[in-house]
């Protein structure tokens, strides 16, 4: 059944329209994800659908009684609220005063009247209901009631702000970009709620793990029109890409048509003078249908200029120990940083990612441990929080002060020129900082990094805000990127896209490392959870539950048996087993051995990123079997001597 229309929607702000004559339609228990470019028009296609933004022409038919919440895009994070007074606040009607309530009755001086009168009124509406379901949904999202806004956490202030949005038991839940800015705990977290959902979800996000694991359809917004796709992303990106391709055939086969018009009416005086009526006025309509026609935005063009070749030892790290006042973020971890490699970072929020990337930076003062720094370095460092953009000065100036030309990748081009790459307008390039979107601060941030010339490129969280076109062409640059990368990120596609290694910090003050990207990392935690084998408890009947059980008769010959048993003796393919083991240990210490020659030769930096990675998964491999073929050598030598 559909619980809301949106027919033939037309919006317009500008001279090209943000809606035009575009329609979508949400029916009941669906979970539809809201892609498009930056500035296409998703966030506002979510405002319509909650009704606080009027369309300009259209119709927006909702279902009766139909109840909607929307999750901020950017819930307020310096709020002196108690997390309850800011969930029951999304409550309609009553929500204000189940909040004074609250804060009422912390207060040791309450002002008794005003709390009974606060409590009339909420029995009057039935408001206690809510106050439970308030309750239940914090301690769902285990969410302290008392704590305050403004102690919490980027993470932790989503899950507030989607309590406040399902305070109302809404049947239409709208997220406007949940997992931004979210470690990837609370977005595995998220995903699994939203499946959960017994009502419709609409949702905005630029995270394609996130989107292929909760949709089931994908609106795509694009140049004024809604086109939609079952399915998750996966399905989409194929579908889209045909639906491209078919719109490409069709525009090439008006043009030639139009010009072949143009052509007939430029004829001589006889042709024109016998020329048809209908003919012109088709040709009128056409020229008007090619003037109007809103071609594709272009891409991003990114290319990082190459520098200086690094030392072939770009960080050693030995037992390095991280604090942040009484707390120890990281402790005893040790490893290389080999000129070439990708490394990704990855963890929970506030285990101390960024704080490491501080400490290689030497920006900050390990707490215990060594860093030692190659030679040659030439750093460009991407950092999530902006802090190199000055937010009073105009575009230009923060990417060149006082300069019209910049020098990318050994050519001379002008700044306007070189901001187009970027999808900056000359408009645009005078515009001051602040009054960019999100993801116009992160391509300005890409665009002024990556004229630097750099042999060791750190990205922290480069992903927010960015949308998916320029994600893949970022991917992309970073994966023909020949130089060192460090990145830290919680968007799982792209650090399986990107990193061949991956440091994750567990939240313990441990960081291990794993060959590969986010997903080599969680089948390697799942695997070694597999490996613990639960204690196995068998449960009494019922009936007997409560009872004391009957003492059974002691059989004397199976006692002695239990107390004296038989040793057990190997059986012939074990035998065989424990006399090839020594060998097979010698094989693979030697192919380590080996291994770990060539990644300390020069050879190790010429090969390419697939060959560099082939050899880290067979060292990986042989020390698994390694472990493995030690453990069961002994195993075996324990039975054949007891």
């Amino acid at each position: 059944m559909s619980l809301m229309n949106l027919d033939s929607i037309y919006l317009s702000y500008s001279a090209a329209p943000l809606f035009d004559r575009a329609s979508l339609s949400i029916e009941e228990h669906e979970r539809v994800a809201v892609v498009g470019r930056n500035g296409s028009g998703k966030s506002t296609l979510l405002k319509i659908m909650e009704g606080s933004v009027n369309i300009d022409d259209g119709r927006r038919i909702v279902k009766q009684g139909l109840r909607i919440s929307r999750l901020e895009q950017d819930p307020p994070a310096h709020l002196k609220l108690p997390v309850y007074c800011y969930a029951a606040r999304g409550v309609p009607e009553i929500g204000a005063a189940l909040s004074e309530y609250f804060l009422l009755i912390r207060d040791p001086e309450t002002n008794q009247s005003r709390l009974s009168e606060l409590g009339e009124i909420i029995e009057a509406a039935h408001g206690w209901v809510y106050d439970k379901e308030v309750r239940r949904i914090l301690s769902l999202m285990k969410l302290d009631p008392d704590s305050e806004m403004d102690t919490l956490s980027g993470g932790w202030l989503r899950k507030v702000a989607l309590a406040r949005a399902l305070a109302a038991a809404p049947d239409l839940l709208l997220l406007d970009e949940p997992t931004n800015h979210v470690d990837i705990p609370a977005i595995e977290w998220l995903q699994d709620f939203i499946r959960a959902f017994p009502g419709a979800v609409v949702f905005i996000s630029h995270d394609r793990s996130f989107i292929n694991a909760v949709a089931t359809r994908v609106a795509d917004v694009d140049r004024g029109q809604i086109t939609s796709f079952p399915g998750n992303f996966e399905s989409y990106l194929s579908a889209k890409k045909e639906a491209l391709r078919l719109e490409e055939i069709r525009n090439e086969d008006f043009d030639r048509r139009l010009s072949q018009e143009e052509a007939w009416i430029r004829k001589g005086i006889k042709a024109r003078l016998t020329r048809s009526d209908s003919r012109v006025r088709r040709l009128r309509e056409m020229r008007r249908e090619h003037q109007e026609r809103r071609n594709r935005l272009g891409n991003v063009r990114l290319r990082a200029g190459g520098g200086e070749l690094s030392g072939k030892i770009v960080f050693e790290i030995t037992d390095l120990c991280l604090r942040m006042g009484d707390r120890e973020l990281l402790r005893d971890f040790s490893a290389y940083v080999v000129r070439g490699d990708k490394i990704g970072i990855a963890g929970a929020n506030g285990t101390g990612k960024t704080t490491l990337i501080k400490a290689l930076l030497g920006d900050i003062k390990p707490a215990s441990g060594i860093i030692k720094t190659g030679s040659r370095l030439e750093v460009a460092f991407f950092d999530q929080y902006r802090e190199q953009l000055d937010p009073e000065k105009t575009v230009m100036d923060n990417l060149a002060p006082g300069k019209t030309e910049v020098e990318a990748g050994g050519k001379k081009l002008h700044i306007y020129s070189y901001l187009k790459d970027f999808l900056f307008s000359a408009e645009r390039a005078r515009t001051p900082v602040k009054a960019l979107s999100g993801g116009e601060k992160n391509r300005l941030l890409l665009a002024r990094i990556f004229l630097k010339p750099c042999n060791l490129l750190i990205l922290d969280e480069p992903t927010n805000d960015l949308d998916i076109e320029t994600l893949d062409l970022l991917e992309e640059l970073l994966e023909n990127f020949s130089a060192t990368l460090m990145v830290v990120s919680h968007d799982r596609y792209f650090l399986d896209r990107v990193v061949t290694e991956t440091w994750y910090f567990d939240g313990t003050g441990r960081a291990e490392t794993f060959i590969g990207g986010y997903s080599d990392v969680r089948a390697a935690l799942e695997a070694r959870e597999a490996q613990k084998e639960p204690q196995k408890i068998t449960a009494a009947p019922r009936e007997n539950f409560g009872k004391i059980p009957e003492k059974p008769p002691v059989n004397r010959s199976s006692a002695e048996k239990r107390e004296n048993p038989r040793p057990r003796r190997l059986s012939y393919k074990e035998n065989r087993e424990l006399e090839s083991l020594p060998a097979r240990i010698e094989e693979l210490e030697k192919a380590i051995s080996e291994l770990e020659q060539l990644f300390g030769s020069s050879d190790y930096a010429a090969l390419s990123p697939e060959d560099m990675k082939a050899n880290q998964e067979k060292y990986a491999s042989c020390q698994s079997d390694l472990e493995q073929s030690y453990a069961r050598w002994e195993e075996l030598e324990a039975i054949a001597n007891p």
